[in-house]
């Protein structure tokens, strides 16, 4: 009988079963959509536990996580689940979403870097206990063939150690010499190989010293530096590539009539497109078809919607708000308006990285005197005794002992201090040489929408009105949501006020609300609209009947701490600059009411960004601090930028510090450790240097043995990692 005769024969029904099952559950998990949400709004842990509850309770949807850091959701549901559901369950229960295109993030958010070096450190730290254990036995007095096999049992782990964790060193030092210029891992590495390599000879020839032990140690903590390092930085993505996510990946294309579901790469100039209420704007275009209103905030700054109508140009990025739109596409994907932000913010981004820091610096500085000093005291030892092998021990031991093992803890140790220290305050300290800027900074730049302000219109006029007129003005404001009918429904309701009972109700796209009162029309919304006259302030009005309309008037709310960080920083002899998309009347009222001499009205984010770089052409140390994305080029120009949690991906992206909560109280505070961590680098530098001055005469005269340069180099590490600690209190 063959093999394809043979009856198929199971030991049980379950392992018939078993491959079908599986062929079922990966089709069922191809089908599966993986859907991210950006979540600006969230904050803390309650937050969290609210968005997945509600994510996790709508139909289809097979789980729900919220990353804090990012502000990010990821969701896996079925085919039929759309964004548009997830963000509208989400705006139910308090909370802005807006869709991410998932292929264009990267494609994994782990820090390899980070779990990379911390395994490097855990083996050269398990690696230099042995070690050293095996050197207090030889520098106890073990002698001749005991010596030795202390000696060949420490090459044995001091070898693959060193070749396996001093890596990163090996990298960096070779990348630096490829393009002919010095950096700290250069003496680093050279130190290291001279160590190892005379070690090695002094055991072929059954000598008394090896550096295995000092070559290991001197890896431990400068790896333990670079951890550090690493750990006070946020995962390292482009503000671009959070921008280029924002674009909507689909879009809904009108072809003879009828709405079909495409992908946004595969439009063309001249489409129609059909932008439901609540949508962003795919394209750059004109509006060809319906009423509405537009939220530009994230884009422009404006506080309050734009009336939107046939005949009006729209960008990508936009958020149509009350009534469907069709848009006839005039420019897509690389030429819409947010694709050309990207850009900028990517060129803005470039610019910042040849600042030079304190550490690099040192560098340029130390690295060649470190390597003369080693050369000369091999040249004159050897004129001295014409014997190789002592002068190259003693150049050995020079290099070692003055290998910058306290410089390169002395960077990293008190940015994490100070990092923690802020980090305690609310803020989050995302890059490697933000501290080291914020120290400079003489000029600061806010933006106002949602940065300065809270970026939601406040009622301030609630005791104008009788209880009857308010109540029917919270009937017709509950059932839009436009961001004043918010506002009043807000400011009602905390008034107690109950809504009066309005019949025929409905929203009329771009202009308000309107219902009937035993036959009486009433509505409320553009002053237009219901036959009355705008002032400078923002404002809805409310008609009854044939009576004369009555306004609600609205400012937009401060944020916690923002006059009391204003006078601060001001108080400190900075200059502090308002800066907003906003319209003229209100970005000046809000400098009035800060007492902010210098402020910009209605600055696109081109402009934003040009006016940061001027200021940096006129030698200013620009701290910008802003929310939206028309901040990010900004944010990304300036000389050191903060966004608050609650802006966008993009904008927290190309800031170098995160204000985790909503109170900007902490920024005159994070300036003031800022140039108190610059002051302990400084003494770290010079405790460094002190301890040179005293270690190099024992080098050079030949007085530093392995265990003198142990106790050296763990001396001033110790020492610098002491001085650091005292920013934590």
């Amino acid at each position: 009988m063959t093999a394809a005769m043979r009856p198929n024969i199971s030991a049980c029904p379950a392992c018939d079963a078993a491959p079908a099952a599986e062929a079922l559950a990966e089709q069922a998990i191809q089908e599966d959509a993986r859907i991210a949400l950006s979540v600006p709004t969230v904050h803390c842990a309650a937050c969290i536990s609210t968005v997945e509850a509600a994510l996790a309770a709508h139909p289809g949807v097979h789980s729900a996580r919220v990353n804090l850091t990012l502000k990010r959701a990821s969701v896996e549901a079925g085919a039929e689940v759309t964004a548009e559901d997830l963000a509208a369950v989400l705006d139910k229960v308090g909370y802005e979403a807006h869709e991410l295109d998932a292929g264009t993030l990267s494609a994994t958010q782990n820090d390899k870097a980070g779990r990379d070096l911390l395994m490097r450190l855990a083996v050269a730290g398990f690696a230099s206990m042995n070690v050293m254990l095996l050197s207090v036995s030889v520098w106890s007095g073990a002698e001749a063939a005991t010596r030795d096999m202390f000696h060949w049992i420490s090459a044995a782990i001091a070898l693959p150690t060193i070749a396996f964790s001093g890596k990163p060193f090996f990298v960096h030092a070779w990348s630096a010499l490829k393009h002919k210029r010095l950096n700290m891992d250069v003496p680093i590495v050279l130190a290291i190989v001279l160590a190892v390599a005379t070690s090695l000879w002094e055991t072929t020839l059954s000598g008394e010293h090896a550096y295995f032990d000092a070559a290991l140690t001197l890896v431990f903590f400068l790896l333990a530096g670079r951890y550090l390092d690493h750990r006070t930085r946020a995962v390292a993505r482009s503000a671009a590539e959070e921008l280029a996510a924002l674009e909507v990946p689909r879009a809904v294309r009108v072809v003879d009539g009828q709405d079909e579901a495409v992908a946004v790469k595969e439009l063309a100039v001249g489409d129609l497109i059909r932008v439901k209420p609540g949508g962003r704007m795919p394209v750059d275009g004109e509006i060809v078809e319906g009423c509405s209103e537009l939220d530009r905030s994230l884009l422009t700054g404006e506080t309050l919607p734009v009336f939107a109508e046939p005949g009006q140009v729209v960008s990508a990025g936009e958020v149509n708000l009350t009534g469907p739109l069709v848009v006839r596409a005039s420019a897509v994907g690389e030429q819409t308006s947010l694709h050309r932000m990207a850009d900028l913010v990517a060129v803005a981004e470039s610019g910042r990285s040849n600042y030079t820091s304190l550490a690099d610096k040192a560098a340029k500085l130390y690295a060649p005197g470190v390597h003369i000093l080693s050369a000369l005291s091999f040249l004159g030892w050897y004129l001295f005794t014409f014997d190789m092998r002592t002068a190259l021990n003693i150049a050995a031991a020079v290099l070692i002992i003055t290998c910058p093992c306290a410089l390169g803890l002395a960077v990293p140790a008190v940015t994490t201090a100070a990092s923690g220290r802020l980090f305690r305050k609310g803020m989050l300290i995302k890059h490697s040489t933000a501290l080291e800027r914020l120290a400079e900074v003489d000029t600061v730049v806010f933006d106002k929408t949602g940065t300065l302000t809270a970026g939601a219109p406040e009622l301030t006029n609630l005791k104008d009105f009788e209880e009857h007129d308010l109540s029917v003005a919270l009937a017709l404001a509950m059932a839009s949501a436009h961001p004043l009918s918010v506002a009043i429904t807000k400011a009602a309701q905390a008034a107690d006020i109950r809504p009066a009972r309005v019949s025929d109700i409905e929203e009329v796209p771009g202009y308000g609300t309107q219902g009937k009162i035993a036959d009486q029309l009433v509505r409320l919304g553009r002053p237009t609209w219901v036959g009355a006259t705008a002032g400078n302030q923002t404002s809805a009005f409310l008609s009854i009947g044939d009576h004369a309309p009555r306004g609600f008037l609205f400012a937009d709310a401060l944020r916690d701490g923002a006059e009391s960080s204003v006078k601060a920083l001001q108080v400190a002899g900075k200059e502090v600059i308002l800066m907003s998309g906003d319209t003229t009347g209100a970005v000046e009222n809000l400098a009035d009411r800060l007492g902010i001499a210098k402020w910009v009205a209605e600055a696109l984010p081109e402009d934003k960004a040009k006016r940061v770089q001027i200021l940096a052409e006129e030698g200013r140390h620009v701290l910008m601090v802003g929310d939206g994305l028309n901040d990010t080029a900004a944010l990304a120009s300036a000389h050191v930028s903060m966004s608050p949690a609650s802006a966008l991906d993009a904008a927290r992206v190309a800031s170098d510090i995160v204000l985790l909560g909503g109170d900007l109280s902490p920024i005159p505070e994070a300036v003031d450790t800022a140039k108190s961590a610059i002051k302990r680098i400084r003494e770290n530098f010079r405790i460094a240097t002190v301890y040179n001055i005293i270690a190099v005469p024992l080098a050079v005269a030949g007085l530093a043995t392995p265990l003198i340069a142990a106790l050296a180099m763990s001396t001033s590490s110790i020492t610098v990692s002491l001085n650091a600690l005292r920013l934590r209190g």
